[in-house]
């Protein structure tokens, strides 16, 4: 049994559902994509994405008109396998199409181009032997891309990223909700005082940056929760 967190874009809420991994994740429409098939290589029972992600996936899937392998899309921070601000880790994005001919690809990394529904579709030059394709938010809080910049109030999933990385480094957010409340403000500022940071309580392009280079690949630890 997995826990799905999912952020609906349309209330500005965070959302949980229990599913099987055979069950088909939430807001996805005929089964196209199951619990298993999004949770890919991960060994985590907590999972997230937003509901504007399952949408794109199903309007993708429609529009491509026959299934479409799953290679990877969740993983958490400390699991690693993806560069530091990866969008895997926030649940928004799909490496795809693995083992299928550069001409199938090819069909399908257009499809997805031209359809409108991504943020970003990797080309070529960078994923050969695979599509990649996410739903990640702008603006980044980095010139050079990545997260968004986050502050108390928030809801998304990536103040879940957030709130997974303090947890597992030791800095207690008092749960693993997507909301940036006060318990998570002042983790984020312990956390930038201990690394000579401007312990604002904001997670701009410098903590991120910090956060993501000492949690992702470490492993989970006596402190991480879910």
């Amino acid at each position: 049994m997995a826990k799905i967190i999912v952020y609906n874009n349309d209330t500005d809420r965070m959302e949980t559902y229990y599913r099987d991994l055979t069950e088909r994740m939430p807001y996805n429409y005929n089964k196209t994509l199951t619990v298993q098939e999004f949770r890919g290589a991960s060994n985590s029972d907590t999972l997230w994405t937003t509901k504007k992600t399952m949408k794109s996936w199903n309007s993708q899937r429609r529009i491509y008109g026959a299934p479409i392998p799953v290679g990877f899309a969740f993983r958490r921070p400390w699991e690693g396998g993806h560069g530091n601000q990866s969008q895997h880790y926030a649940g928004t994005a799909f490496d795809v199409a693995q083992g299928w001919t550069n001409a199938q690809r090819a069909v399908l990394r257009n499809s997805a181009r031209n359809s409108g529904l991504w943020s970003y579709v990797e080309p070529i030059s960078i994923s050969p032997t695979w599509v990649h394709f996410d739903r990640r938010q702008f603006p980044p809080a980095c010139l050079t891309g990545g997260y968004p910049l986050l502050k108390r109030g928030n809801l998304s999933v990536y103040v879940l990223i957030a709130q997974d990385d303090l947890n597992t480094l030791g800095f207690t957010t008092g749960g693993l909700d997507g909301i940036f409340g006060n318990n998570t403000f002042n983790a984020v500022r312990d956390y930038q005082s201990s690394r000579g940071l401007t312990p604002d309580g904001i997670i701009g392009c410098n903590t991120w940056r910090s956060l993501q280079e000492n949690v992702v690949g470490t492993g989970r630890t006596s402190t991480t929760i879910d």
